[in-house]
Protein backbone atom coordinates (compact mmCIF):
# COMPACT_ATOMS: atom_id res chain seq x y z
CA UNK A 1 0.00 0.00 0.00
CA UNK A 2 1.30 3.20 -1.25
CA UNK A 3 1.88 5.74 1.44
CA UNK A 4 -0.88 8.30 0.09
CA UNK A 5 -3.52 5.47 0.00
CA UNK A 6 -2.09 4.59 4.15
CA UNK A 7 -2.53 8.42 5.34
CA UNK A 8 -5.97 8.46 3.31
CA UNK A 9 -7.15 5.74 5.64
CA UNK A 10 -5.01 6.83 9.10
CA UNK A 11 -6.86 8.77 11.77
CA UNK A 12 -6.80 12.47 10.77
CA UNK A 13 -4.17 12.87 13.87
CA UNK A 14 -1.61 10.90 11.45
CA UNK A 15 -3.30 13.11 8.18
CA UNK A 16 -2.33 16.02 10.32
CA UNK A 17 0.93 15.33 10.94
CA UNK A 18 1.92 14.32 7.22
CA UNK A 19 0.24 17.85 6.02
CA UNK A 20 1.67 19.74 8.69
CA UNK A 21 2.73 23.39 7.23
CA UNK A 22 5.92 25.19 8.08
CA UNK A 23 6.60 26.04 12.22
CA UNK A 24 5.65 23.49 14.81
CA UNK A 25 1.75 23.71 15.63
CA UNK A 26 -0.07 22.12 18.85
CA UNK A 27 -2.67 19.70 18.36
CA UNK A 28 -6.06 18.33 20.03
CA UNK A 29 -8.30 15.74 19.20
CA UNK A 30 -11.33 14.16 19.48
CA UNK A 31 -11.67 10.04 18.98
CA UNK A 32 -14.10 7.97 18.05
CA UNK A 33 -17.12 10.79 19.79
CA UNK A 34 -20.07 8.16 18.98
CA UNK A 35 -23.85 10.03 18.61
CA UNK A 36 -27.13 8.64 18.53
CA UNK A 37 -28.67 11.03 15.91
CA UNK A 38 -31.31 11.59 12.81
CA UNK A 39 -29.33 12.50 9.37
CA UNK A 40 -29.35 11.31 6.10
CA UNK A 41 -31.17 11.62 2.63
CA UNK A 42 -32.70 8.91 2.33
CA UNK A 43 -36.25 8.04 3.39
CA UNK A 44 -35.21 4.71 5.56
CA UNK A 45 -33.18 6.87 7.73
CA UNK A 46 -36.38 9.97 8.36
CA UNK A 47 -37.62 9.02 12.00
CA UNK A 48 -34.71 6.84 13.56
CA UNK A 49 -31.90 7.37 14.76
CA UNK A 50 -28.14 6.25 13.91
CA UNK A 51 -24.70 6.02 15.14
CA UNK A 52 -22.29 8.45 13.98
CA UNK A 53 -18.80 8.84 15.03
CA UNK A 54 -16.73 12.12 15.36
CA UNK A 55 -12.69 12.15 15.10
CA UNK A 56 -11.82 15.83 15.08
CA UNK A 57 -8.28 17.34 15.27
CA UNK A 58 -7.60 20.52 15.96
CA UNK A 59 -4.44 22.10 15.20
CA UNK A 60 -3.72 25.66 17.34
CA UNK A 61 -1.31 28.19 17.71
CA UNK A 62 1.27 27.62 20.77
CA UNK A 63 1.05 30.14 23.61
CA UNK A 64 3.62 32.24 23.88
CA UNK A 65 2.64 32.77 27.55
CA UNK A 66 2.42 30.29 30.33
CA UNK A 67 -0.78 28.58 30.52
CA UNK A 68 -0.71 27.93 34.35
CA UNK A 69 -2.46 24.81 34.43
CA UNK A 70 -5.30 27.37 33.55
CA UNK A 71 -8.18 25.19 31.53
CA UNK A 72 -9.37 28.86 30.34
CA UNK A 73 -6.09 29.85 28.48
CA UNK A 74 -6.20 27.52 25.77
CA UNK A 75 -8.92 25.56 23.63
CA UNK A 76 -10.60 22.90 25.33
CA UNK A 77 -12.17 19.61 24.24
CA UNK A 78 -15.36 20.72 25.12
CA UNK A 79 -15.20 23.26 22.42
CA UNK A 80 -15.08 20.77 20.06
CA UNK A 81 -17.46 18.22 21.60
CA UNK A 82 -19.61 21.50 22.05
CA UNK A 83 -19.50 22.64 18.49
CA UNK A 84 -20.89 18.64 17.49
CA UNK A 85 -23.53 18.81 19.67
CA UNK A 86 -24.61 22.70 18.66
CA UNK A 87 -24.60 21.89 14.62
CA UNK A 88 -26.65 18.74 15.49
CA UNK A 89 -29.30 20.84 17.57
CA UNK A 90 -29.13 23.01 14.76
CA UNK A 91 -31.57 21.37 11.71
CA UNK A 92 -31.71 17.94 10.40
CA UNK A 93 -29.76 17.22 7.77
CA UNK A 94 -29.31 15.02 5.01
CA UNK A 95 -25.57 15.89 4.25
CA UNK A 96 -22.56 14.29 6.33
CA UNK A 97 -20.31 16.84 3.91
CA UNK A 98 -22.50 19.82 5.61
CA UNK A 99 -22.46 18.72 9.14
CA UNK A 100 -18.58 18.74 8.55
CA UNK A 101 -18.31 21.79 7.36
CA UNK A 102 -20.54 23.48 9.69
CA UNK A 103 -18.40 21.40 12.34
CA UNK A 104 -15.20 23.15 11.08
CA UNK A 105 -16.71 26.57 10.54
CA UNK A 106 -17.84 26.78 13.96
CA UNK A 107 -14.22 25.29 15.46
CA UNK A 108 -12.09 27.15 13.30
CA UNK A 109 -14.02 30.70 14.55
CA UNK A 110 -12.26 29.67 18.19
CA UNK A 111 -9.28 32.49 18.23
CA UNK A 112 -6.51 30.03 18.53
CA UNK A 113 -7.70 27.32 15.89
CA UNK A 114 -5.33 27.58 12.48
CA UNK A 115 -6.56 24.67 10.92
CA UNK A 116 -9.41 21.12 11.53
CA UNK A 117 -9.38 17.79 10.26
CA UNK A 118 -13.33 16.65 10.93
CA UNK A 119 -13.84 12.83 10.09
CA UNK A 120 -17.52 11.85 10.40
CA UNK A 121 -19.11 8.27 9.77
CA UNK A 122 -22.16 5.87 9.48
CA UNK A 123 -21.57 3.08 11.66
CA UNK A 124 -25.06 1.48 10.80
CA UNK A 125 -25.12 2.32 7.54
CA UNK A 126 -23.20 -1.10 5.78
CA UNK A 127 -20.80 -3.38 6.81
CA UNK A 128 -18.09 -1.07 7.48
CA UNK A 129 -18.26 2.81 8.54
CA UNK A 130 -19.45 4.99 5.37
CA UNK A 131 -17.92 8.64 6.26
CA UNK A 132 -16.71 11.82 5.06
CA UNK A 133 -13.55 13.56 6.00
CA UNK A 134 -13.03 17.53 5.13
CA UNK A 135 -9.83 19.62 6.39
CA UNK A 136 -10.90 23.47 6.73
CA UNK A 137 -8.22 26.26 7.68
CA UNK A 138 -8.76 29.73 9.15
CA UNK A 139 -8.04 31.40 5.55
CA UNK A 140 -11.07 29.51 4.28
CA UNK A 141 -13.19 31.54 6.62
CA UNK A 142 -11.87 34.62 4.69
CA UNK A 143 -13.07 33.60 1.83
CA UNK A 144 -16.29 32.43 2.51
CA UNK A 145 -18.59 34.10 4.61
CA UNK A 146 -20.27 32.30 7.88
CA UNK A 147 -23.97 32.09 6.06
CA UNK A 148 -25.71 29.87 8.95
CA UNK A 149 -24.57 31.66 12.34
CA UNK A 150 -26.40 35.10 12.00
CA UNK A 151 -24.27 38.28 13.61
CA UNK A 152 -27.70 39.76 14.55
CA UNK A 153 -30.85 38.26 15.80
CA UNK A 154 -34.22 39.15 13.82
CA UNK A 155 -37.62 39.15 15.63
CA UNK A 156 -40.04 38.54 12.66
CA UNK A 157 -43.96 39.58 12.91
CA UNK A 158 -45.71 36.41 11.77
CA UNK A 159 -49.05 36.50 9.66
CA UNK A 160 -51.21 34.13 9.58
CA UNK A 161 -53.80 34.98 6.29
CA UNK A 162 -56.72 32.66 5.80
CA UNK A 163 -58.01 31.93 2.07
CA UNK A 164 -60.49 34.97 2.73
CA UNK A 165 -57.84 37.22 3.56
CA UNK A 166 -55.63 36.50 0.55
CA UNK A 167 -58.40 36.80 -2.04
CA UNK A 168 -59.27 39.76 -0.35
CA UNK A 169 -59.27 43.01 -2.06
CA UNK A 170 -57.39 44.77 0.53
CA UNK A 171 -54.60 42.46 0.56
CA UNK A 172 -52.03 44.60 -1.10
CA UNK A 173 -53.01 47.59 1.01
CA UNK A 174 -52.31 44.84 4.25
CA UNK A 175 -48.80 44.19 2.25
CA UNK A 176 -48.03 48.31 1.87
CA UNK A 177 -48.78 48.32 5.84
CA UNK A 178 -46.47 45.16 6.73
CA UNK A 179 -43.48 46.90 4.27
CA UNK A 180 -43.60 49.64 6.30
CA UNK A 181 -43.07 47.88 9.84
CA UNK A 182 -39.58 48.39 11.14
CA UNK A 183 -39.34 43.98 11.30
CA UNK A 184 -39.32 41.67 9.02
CA UNK A 185 -42.71 39.97 7.95
CA UNK A 186 -43.01 36.24 7.69
CA UNK A 187 -46.60 35.22 6.33
CA UNK A 188 -47.85 31.45 6.66
CA UNK A 189 -50.97 30.12 5.27
CA UNK A 190 -53.46 27.29 5.42
CA UNK A 191 -54.73 24.77 3.04
CA UNK A 192 -57.04 25.77 -0.13
CA UNK A 193 -60.18 25.47 -0.38
CA UNK A 194 -60.19 22.07 -2.07
CA UNK A 195 -59.35 19.00 -0.08
CA UNK A 196 -55.86 17.16 -0.54
CA UNK A 197 -55.59 13.97 -1.38
CA UNK A 198 -56.26 10.72 1.26
CA UNK A 199 -53.02 7.90 1.55
CA UNK A 200 -54.39 6.67 4.11
CA UNK A 201 -50.93 6.22 5.97
CA UNK A 202 -49.75 8.67 8.57
CA UNK A 203 -46.42 9.64 7.47
CA UNK A 204 -47.19 9.76 3.58
CA UNK A 205 -50.25 11.84 4.73
CA UNK A 206 -48.09 14.28 6.72
CA UNK A 207 -46.08 15.07 3.36
CA UNK A 208 -48.94 15.37 1.22
CA UNK A 209 -50.55 18.14 3.55
CA UNK A 210 -47.12 19.91 3.98
CA UNK A 211 -47.20 20.11 0.24
CA UNK A 212 -50.76 21.02 0.29
CA UNK A 213 -49.91 24.16 2.35
CA UNK A 214 -47.37 24.75 -0.17
CA UNK A 215 -49.46 25.19 -2.89
CA UNK A 216 -51.67 27.41 -1.71
CA UNK A 217 -48.25 29.65 0.01
CA UNK A 218 -47.70 30.02 -3.93
CA UNK A 219 -51.89 30.71 -4.81
CA UNK A 220 -50.44 34.02 -2.53
CA UNK A 221 -47.21 34.42 -4.06
CA UNK A 222 -49.38 34.95 -7.74
CA UNK A 223 -51.08 37.78 -6.14
CA UNK A 224 -48.66 40.30 -5.24
CA UNK A 225 -44.74 39.88 -6.61
CA UNK A 226 -43.73 40.91 -3.40
CA UNK A 227 -44.92 37.62 -1.25
CA UNK A 228 -41.78 35.03 -2.40
CA UNK A 229 -42.13 31.94 -0.99
CA UNK A 230 -38.87 30.72 0.72
CA UNK A 231 -38.37 27.08 2.24
CA UNK A 232 -34.93 27.08 4.25
CA UNK A 233 -33.53 29.27 7.76
CA UNK A 234 -30.64 30.40 5.26
CA UNK A 235 -32.98 32.13 3.16
CA UNK A 236 -35.62 33.11 5.58
CA UNK A 237 -32.17 35.31 7.38
CA UNK A 238 -31.09 36.55 4.29
CA UNK A 239 -35.48 37.73 3.44
CA UNK A 240 -35.36 39.45 7.25
CA UNK A 241 -31.76 40.94 6.72
CA UNK A 242 -32.45 42.22 3.41
CA UNK A 243 -36.30 43.73 3.96
CA UNK A 244 -38.44 41.08 2.01
CA UNK A 245 -41.43 39.63 2.75
CA UNK A 246 -41.64 35.61 2.54
CA UNK A 247 -44.38 33.22 2.79
CA UNK A 248 -43.35 30.33 4.59
CA UNK A 249 -42.92 26.90 2.46
CA UNK A 250 -42.89 23.93 6.01
CA UNK A 251 -42.11 20.99 4.64
CA UNK A 252 -37.60 21.81 4.77
CA UNK A 253 -37.64 23.34 8.07
CA UNK A 254 -41.14 21.30 9.75
CA UNK A 255 -39.46 17.60 8.51
CA UNK A 256 -35.38 18.90 9.82
CA UNK A 257 -36.44 20.56 12.79
CA UNK A 258 -34.63 18.58 15.63
CA UNK A 259 -37.90 19.59 18.04
CA UNK A 260 -40.70 19.45 15.94
CA UNK A 261 -44.23 20.58 16.07
CA UNK A 262 -46.45 18.12 17.82
CA UNK A 263 -49.44 19.25 15.63
CA UNK A 264 -49.45 17.92 11.91
CA UNK A 265 -50.23 20.14 8.96
CA UNK A 266 -53.98 19.45 9.52
CA UNK A 267 -54.21 22.16 12.45
CA UNK A 268 -52.02 25.17 10.26
CA UNK A 269 -52.64 27.80 12.68
CA UNK A 270 -51.30 25.77 15.46
CA UNK A 271 -48.45 24.92 13.22
CA UNK A 272 -47.80 28.54 12.12
CA UNK A 273 -47.71 29.06 16.09
CA UNK A 274 -45.27 26.49 16.45
CA UNK A 275 -43.14 28.00 13.77
CA UNK A 276 -43.50 31.76 15.31
CA UNK A 277 -41.80 30.10 18.33
CA UNK A 278 -39.05 28.43 15.96
CA UNK A 279 -37.97 31.55 14.84
CA UNK A 280 -38.45 33.68 17.85
CA UNK A 281 -40.77 35.96 16.19
CA UNK A 282 -42.02 39.28 18.63
CA UNK A 283 -45.70 37.98 18.04
CA UNK A 284 -48.22 35.76 15.17
CA UNK A 285 -50.81 38.00 13.80
CA UNK A 286 -54.14 35.77 13.02
CA UNK A 287 -56.18 37.43 10.22
CA UNK A 288 -59.48 35.87 10.19
CA UNK A 289 -58.06 32.97 12.64
CA UNK A 290 -58.73 31.74 16.33
CA UNK A 291 -55.58 31.26 18.13
CA UNK A 292 -54.29 27.62 19.21
CA UNK A 293 -53.93 26.83 22.76
CA UNK A 294 -50.99 27.85 24.51
CA UNK A 295 -48.61 29.86 21.78
CA UNK A 296 -45.08 30.17 22.47
CA UNK A 297 -45.38 33.83 21.42
CA UNK A 298 -48.03 36.74 21.71
CA UNK A 299 -50.73 36.12 19.21
CA UNK A 300 -52.90 39.21 17.91
CA UNK A 301 -56.28 38.84 16.05
CA UNK A 302 -57.79 41.17 13.86
CA UNK A 303 -60.86 40.70 11.76
CA UNK A 304 -60.55 40.50 7.88
CA UNK A 305 -63.32 43.09 7.25
CA UNK A 306 -61.46 45.98 9.81
CA UNK A 307 -57.94 44.68 9.93
CA UNK A 308 -55.57 47.35 10.04
CA UNK A 309 -52.57 45.26 10.66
Amino acid sequence: MSNEIRLAFEHPAARADATAPDGPLDRISVREHVVEVEIGAFQAERGITQRVSFNVVVEVRPLTDPIDDDVDRILSYDKVTEAIEAELAEERLNLLETLAERIAERILLEPQAVRTFVRIEKLDRGPGALGVEIVRSVGDLKTKPVGHHPDTTSHPHVVYLTNPAISSANLGRWLDQLEARAEPVILCVGHSETDSPKTGHKMTQRRVDLLALEQNAWVLAGRDDRCVVVNTRTELDWAMKNGQISVWAPSKIVLDAVDGPKTGPDDPVALAAWFAGHMDASDLLLIGETPPANPPVPVLIQDIAQSGL
